[in-house]
């Protein structure tokens, strides 16, 4: 695929720096060049906000659209992401792959320069996928923005010049931080999808519906909050062009329930496991339900259900 992710990322963020006081948010550049983007921080932020990071992660190769969901008897604020390049612009490029420790400084790095500096050597390999761009796109899940380190590590792995690096920085507790979490529901079940051996080259189209959650008080509780919206309260529709192996069979094994720590609101799992998010089954980070179409015979295949009561209980409501 000769599609550039940053290429296609950097429309979407000159779009935000170009309406950044509509979007509430903050453009700094930093001494050597980088752009650090605050979504959150020190700033307010917007649900527009955070729908244009979920397209910037996406890589110019999906949309993110707010709507409005029913999950049993509650109305929720909703995200509906569609991609026609599932494999690149969930895996390739909006997948929170990259951890970003330096000094002191620790974030989940997410985005095009993963293509770029392909850390996660063995995943690009099997995508067969390598972005080529003079500048790079990342998001950092923080509360803390990058320093000059930072932001020289970044662009050394991605073989850019600082002056080439735009970084947008959004906390979990955040306005946009719920909309652009809410917003890698397709992403989510593609890798679970990839982690239960099935082709990612496959899937010709995802399509995803999830809530997105309302502003916690902390990061940790962000973190419980923004994740039930997808384990408990997220859809997802993938279109497959597939061989003669049993959909349905892969299809059972895709949904979050099929995790045993599945149940409980996922902060208070959180919590038991002393914020120790390795001890997270794996497994458990799925959509709540999962609809597969296979485009030769047309045949549809689903599994999984929506929890509103799990929700519920995780809302406060």
């Amino acid at each position: 695929m000769s599609h550039s992710v940053n290429k296609g990322a950097l429309k979407t963020i000159k779009t935000i720096m170009d309406s950044k006081d509509a979007l509430d948010c903050r453009v700094e550049e930093s001494n050597n060049g980088a752009k650090i983007i605050d979504a959150g921080i020190e700033c307010t932020g917007s649900a527009e906000l955070g729908r244009l990071i979920g397209e910037v992660c996406l890589g110019g190769l999906g949309s993110v659209k707010l709507n409005m969901m029913y999950i049993g008897d509650l109305e929720l604020p909703a995200v509906i992401v569609g991609t026609d390049y599932p494999k690149i612009s969930t895996l390739g490029s909006q997948y929170s792959g990259w951890t970003i420790k330096v000094g002191k400084y620790f974030a989940m790095g997410s985005g095009p320069a993963r293509a770029l500096a392909q850390v996660e050597k063995k995943l690009y390999e099997e995508l067969d996928y390598k972005d080529k761009s003079k500048k790079g796109v990342i998001v950092l899940e923080s509360r803390v923005k990058p320093n000059e380190e930072v932001t020289e590590y970044i662009a050394k792995k991605c073989g850019i010049s600082t002056s080439n690096l735009y970084c947008i920085v959004v906390p979990t507790a955040s306005i946009a931080g719920s909309v652009q979490i809410s917003s890698r529901i397709v992403e989510v079940g593609m890798h679970k999808l990839h982690e239960i051996g099935f082709d990612p080259e496959r899937v010709r189209r995802g399509f995803g519906v999830a809530p997105i959650a309302p502003v916690a008080k902390n990061d940790n509780r962000a973190m419980g909050v923004t994740n039930d919206c997808i384990l408990y309260g997220g859809r997802t529709t993938y279109f497959v062009r597939s061989e003669d192996d049993n959909l349905q069979e892969i299809v059972d094994k895709v949904p979050s329930s099929t995790s045993d720590q599945y149940g409980q609101p996922f902060y208070d799992l959180f919590k038991s496991f002393e914020y120790d998010f390795y001890k997270v089954d794996p497994l458990l980070f799925s959509p709540a339900e999962i609809t597969i179409n296979h485009i030769e015979c047309g045949k549809v295949f689903h599994a999984g259900k929506l929890n509103p009561e799990v929700l519920k209980k995780s809302l406060g409501m």
